[in-house]
């Protein structure tokens, strides 16, 4: 039975051994490792442990004891309804730690790598339909022209990438948020992947933000333990975002050499939700190199990375990749690299209207009350003398700095063309030579 939340189709949990797609030996040495390092006995415990339904962890417990690798404790545990424990023998534990040299992973079971691809198509970020509505309310906060939204509408919706670029200081990270924040819904990310007998960790709390468990109650009716794979976490839709620090190198999957295990890379973590590569054009690698790195994704949604070995593999690439810069596009790629990001949205500032508007907005939330005299003052005598370019990050900055004015001065928070001017002196440096 497939179960069902948001649309989304969970994965469902094995019944038994068979049903895992993973080497017998690799699942009784992950156990092992897992009993030793966490001085487990009970079933139920192992079980949560290493995220496999009771009756899979009891087949493969049994199996283990055929092996002459475990064996009962012999006390059947009062505290846990009776049930029986379970201890390495001599050749369990010299088996143990012959399986820790050879890779220190233990708990969750990995998710073999062609599994996993099948659940990366029931929750593809391609198969979002993202209304207006939804985008209008992530975006509340932002006061952004109509057109911008008929543009990023399909954009967003189609899951494909998307170039922002335009003048610093417009809201590009904001809009890139609250596409994050217009997705919703719920997905599934793997604790652990297998690939080739390697294990891969791709479930990151930094990146993934676990969502609410339903626990069982036990006196209802209709138990619904095992609803799906507990080697997955039901997580919102991720997101990284990276500036200036991204290097070619953060794309390749990252070995541990003491633990002798893989970490997904960022791109990997990111399966199902947005990559966020803002301000283009700072990394230390240029901005074309870095496009190059992700053309086969985009245009083939799927990834290639390699092991230590360096036998390559293919990965699902199923990520809205929105690239964010202040440069025009025609400065920092070549034709073909622009023709591969499917939209090209220009993010510019705001028009007076807008910018009176977003002005207003802020006073009212920082409780200053707005003088007409100032606002006289700002748009005739202020921003005439940088050619009335407004950009959506000045009204918060005029603001706060005449707040801290106000704060120093020791008088009540207010604004005046005084204030303005020292408020505004500070937006921007004088261009003069500095003699050393």
């Amino acid at each position: 039975m497939n179960m069902e939340t948001n649309g989304v189709l969970a994965p469902p949990a094995p019944k038994r051994m068979s049903e895992m797609s993973l080497s017998t030996v690799m699942m009784r040495d992950i156990l092992l490792k897992t009993m030793f390092r966490q001085n487990l006995e009970m079933v139920t415990e192992i079980a949560a442990s290493v995220c496999l339904p009771v009756p899979v962890t009891q087949e493969l417990i049994d199996l283990t004891r055929e092996q002459k690798m475990l064996e009962a404790t012999g006390t059947l545990h009062a505290g846990s309804g009776g049930e029986m424990g379970y201890q390495l023998t001599d050749a369990g534990k010299s088996r143990t730690l012959d399986a820790l040299s050879q890779s220190e992973y233990y708990g969750a079971m990995p998710v073999p790598l062609d599994v996993y691809k099948e659940q990366v198509k029931r929750q593809s970020i391609r198969n979002i339909q993202i209304t207006r509505d939804q985008l209008t309310g992530a975006m509340g906060h932002l006061i952004l022209p109509d057109d911008l939204l008929d543009q990023l509408g399909p954009a967003v919706g189609s899951g494909r990438s998307i170039l922002m670029y335009g003048p610093p200081g417009n809201g590009k990270s904001s809009i890139s948020n609250g596409i994050r924040d217009a997705l919703g819904d719920k997905i599934y990310v793997p604790r652990a992947l297998e690939y080739a007998g390697q294990v891969i960790t791709v479930y990151d709390p930094i990146v993934h933000s676990a969502a609410e468990e339903q626990v069982d109650d036990p006196n209802s009716l209709r138990r619904t333990g095992n609803r799906y794979d507990t080697r997955y976490v039901r997580c919102e839709r991720p997101t990284v975002i990276t500036g200036g620090e991204l290097s070619l190198e953060m794309l390749d999957l990252v070995y541990n050499p003491t633990a002798r295990t893989y970490q997904a890379p960022l791109q990997l973590k990111s399966t199902g939700g947005v990559f966020i590569v803002d301000d283009l054009g700072r990394q230390a690698e240029p901005p074309q190199a870095l496009i190059n790195r992700w053309i086969v994704p985009l245009e083939e949604s799927k990834d290639i990375l390699a092991l230590q070995s360096g036998e390559k593999f293919t990965v699902p690439f199923d990520t809205l990749v929105i690239f964010s810069t202040n440069f025009h596009p025609n400065e920092i790629f070549d034709k073909a690299a622009l023709r591969r990001i499917f939209f090209k949205i220009k993010i510019d500032g705001p028009t007076q209207e807008d910018f009176l508007k977003i002005f207003a907005m802020m006073a009212r939330k920082k409780k200053m009350a707005l003088d007409e005299a100032t606002l006289v003052h700002l748009l005739k005598k202020k921003y005439p003398t940088i050619d009335n370019v407004y950009a959506n990050y000045q009204p918060i900055f005029l603001l706060d700095q005449m707040t801290s004015i106000c704060d120093f001065e020791g008088i009540p928070h207010q604004m005046n063309p005084d204030l303005l001017d020292r408020a505004w002196a500070n937006m921007f440096v004088k261009e003069e030579k500095i003699v050393h």
